[in-house]
């Protein structure tokens, strides 16, 4: 429950919300080549997600807490590498 209150926590503040089409997939990889490695995992685990008609919050806690449960990252490093990969996701839906 924590990890999908931190994670909603921190994509909200970033105010992503789901755009009318795919605005900018290119320029949302260009962003996702300079994260770290948690943040572009998350952005990789993510990308497929991102369609028309849904929130990049929702879908980053979809794909971030099985991560999480999973032992691919802990908590701490999820909620810190979800914001940038959200910034970044963010473009697809602009």
């Amino acid at each position: 429950m924590m990890v999908r209150s931190g994670i909603l926590c921190a994509a909200l503040a970033l105010g992503l919300a789901a755009g009318p089409a795919l605005a900018d997939v290119a320029a949302a990889d260009k962003c996702a080549a300079g994260l770290n490695a948690n943040s572009k995992m998350i952005y990789d685990a993510t990308k497929p997600r991102i369609k028309p008609g849904v929130t990049v919050a929702d879908e980053l806690k979809s794909a971030v807490r099985p991560m999480v449960m999973g032992g691919k990252m802990s908590r701490s490093d999820a909620q810190a590498a979800a914001e940038p990969a959200g910034k970044c996701l963010a473009m697809i839906n602009g």
